[in-house]
């Protein structure tokens, strides 16, 4: 009678313990239609369409949340859109899954060098090094981008230029 408080509670661990086991894929089960959606986002991305890219990489995300190259890949078509922060968030996200992922550091790198944020995008350079231990031409590729600084904004016709004030047309009556 006094093991039954025990038996009970560890029943009910077992019980839990084994039902997670079986629910869950290893990390390199990915779902193959994730994968296929994954390839198709890539060759739309190749191809420039990155509506159709953003599409199928989010189908692929949707049919396997783990798909980490998805993940990637997506913050890549967010980059070429100019959509920085997303990508930042995205390569976190593929991060989350296998932080070892050299690809995911060096790219949200290079986005958070985009976006100005220097002094971040050498915390991940250096954290890239650490994981590469043989020659990464990614890492090189990272350190050029960070020695380079953040693209220099240019102004189109639209904005104005904010060291100059607004001048007024006038027209003079004779």
């Amino acid at each position: 009678m006094r093991f039954t408080p025990a038996s009970i509670a560890l029943a009910v661990l077992l019980t839990t313990v084994s039902s997670v086991g079986l629910t869950q894929r290893p990390d390199n089960q990915i779902n193959p239609q994730s994968v296929e959606w994954q390839k198709a986002g890539e060759a739309a991305r190749r191809a420039g369409n990155l509506t159709g890219a953003t599409d199928a990489l989010e189908s692929a995300l949707a049919a396997d949340p783990r798909n980490r190259a998805a993940y990637v890949e997506l913050a890549e078509v967010a980059r070429a859109q100019g959509l920085q922060g997303k990508a930042i968030r995205l390569y976190r996200e593929a991060l989350l899954l296998d932080p070892a992922d050299v690809s995911a550091l060096v790219g949200q790198g290079e986005a958070m060098v985009e976006k100005g944020a220097i002094a971040k995008a050498k915390e991940n350079l250096a954290q890239a090094q650490s994981l590469c231990k043989a020659d990464c031409g990614q890492i090189a590729q990272l350190s050029a981008a960070i020695q380079k600084g953040p693209p220099v904004a240019v102004l189109s016709a639209k904005d104005k230029d904010p060291a100059t004030p607004n001048q007024a047309k006038t027209t003079e009556n004779p």
